[in-house]
């Protein structure tokens, strides 16, 4: 499994968001983004996670820093977990989870007893040059905000 590190080249993505449009990594050169992988779309774990980013929205974009969530949720359940929560930033969908596996979001969960792979929460601080700044692998959704907001005024 891949661990991201600091300093490592952020692995590129180019994935629709929850409007059918193409985002790329690339798009964010020149200023920071927090991109973070939940393991799906209106769920009461992802919920926490995305609506408190949602709350900071302000507070990042005041430091310079762009938010992307990716799940393996296809662009319509994308769309409607926007809508319902007003979220107002790009949630794109990694239905074969390539990305995930790049970034080291997915991998073995165990459950109730059974085993199973799937989205490892993890959230990542990517500086304007396209390097990873800070990795947060299995972090729980109250967070991922915090983690952000702690690295970025450090």
């Amino acid at each position: 499994m891949t661990i991201l590190e600091a300093g490592d080249l952020a692995p590129p993505f180019s994935l629709l968001d929850q409007r059918g449009n193409t985002v790329r990594l690339e798009q964010f050169r020149g200023r920071k983004v927090l991109v973070y992988f939940y393991p799906e779309a209106d769920t009461p774990g992802c919920t926490t996670q995305s609506c408190s980013i949602r709350d900071h929205m302000q507070d990042l974009a005041e430091i310079g820093t762009d938010v992307v969530g990716i799940s393996p949720d296809l662009p319509d359940k994308q769309l409607a977990f926007d809508e319902k929560y007003g979220l107002g930033f790009p949630l794109l969908s990694d239905p074969d989870h390539a990305i995930a596996e790049a970034w080291g979001a997915w991998g073995e969960k165990t459950r109730g007893g059974a085993t199973f792979e799937d989205i490892i929460r993890s959230s990542f601080l990517v500086d304007g040059s396209g390097r990873i700044e800070r990795a947060w692998y299995a972090v729980k959704p109250k967070d991922t905000v915090p983690n952000a907001l702690a690295a970025l005024s450090a």
